[in-house]
C-alpha cells in the first residue's frame, strides 16, 4: 500500500474507522507509517496520538480494541478507510461511536419503514391507519395477508408484466415486515439467522 505520508508536514494521514458489520463510522484517528505497519502486523488498530506524541493502540487501557478486518486507500493516497470489528464502545466517553450513535445495523429505507409500522401499531388508530386496522384483527389476519401477497407474487412472476411483479413484491415485503413485528421481531433477526447459515 503506497500511502502518501508526505502530503502533510506532520507525516500523518487521517484514518476513518468503520464497523465491518454495521458500516457505521466509529471514529477518526491519525496514522503515520509506523502506526500503519503496527496495525497490519498486530491486527489491532494503532494510531499516532497527536496529544501524547507516540503510538497508541486503541483499547490499550480500556480493553476496547479495534480488530482489523480490512484497509482501503483513497484515490489521492492520503486517507485510509479501516474496517474493524470493535470490542466494546469505541469512544473514550463510553459511547459506541464518537458521534454518540448506537452501533447497530440498519437497512436504510427498510429500517425507516419498520419504525413507521411500529409507530402506527403503537398509535392504534385503526380508522386512519391501514397498519393499525390490520393489527387490530389479530396475528392470524396479518399472517393470512402475507400468504395472499406471496401467492400474488408467484402469479405475477409467471407473467411478463415487471411493474405488477414489483408492485406485488413490495406488498409482500411490507406485509412480511408487519408479520415480523406481530411476532416481536424485526428484519435484523432474520438477517442474523441468514448470517449464521453462511
Amino acid at each position: 500500500m503506497n500511502v502518501d505520508f508526505n502530503k502533510n508536514s506532520d507525516g500523518l494521514v487521517p484514518a476513518i474507522i468503520q464497523d465491518n458489520s454495521t458500516n457505521k463510522v466509529l471514529m477518526l484517528g491519525y496514522m503515520n507509517a509506523e502506526a500503519l505497519n503496527k496495525t497490519i502486523e498486530t491486527k489491532l488498530v494503532t494510531f499516532f496520538s497527536r496529544s501524547k506524541q507516540r503510538l497508541w493502540t486503541k483499547g490499550e487501557e480500556s480493553g476496547n480494541v479495534l480488530n482489523l478486518v480490512d484497509i482501503k486507500l483513497d484515490c489521492d493516497s492520503d486517507s485510509l478507510l479501516i474496517k474493524v470489528t470493535p470490542e466494546g464502545p469505541t469512544c473514550h466517553k463510553g459511547t459506541d461511536t464518537c458521534w454518540n450513535e448506537t452501533n447497530e445495523e440498519t437497512y436504510g429505507f427498510i429500517s425507516t419503514l419498520e419504525e413507521t409500522i411500529a409507530s402506527r401499531i403503537k398509535e392504534g388508530d385503526s380508522e386512519k391507519s391501514y397498519v393499525a386496522s390490520l393489527f387490530a384483527k389479530g396475528i392470524n389476519k396479518v399472517a393470512q395477508k402475507v400468504g395472499e401477497e406471496a401467492v400474488e407474487v408467484v402469479i405475477e412472476a409467471k407473467d411478463d408484466n415487471d411493474d405488477l411483479f414489483l408492485e406485488e413484491s413490495a406488498d409482500l415485503l411490507f406485509h412480511y415486515l408487519m408479520l415480523l413485528q406481530a411476532k416481536g421481531f424485526k428484519l435484523k433477526n432474520v438477517v442474523s439467522v441468514l448470517d449464521r447459515r453462511k
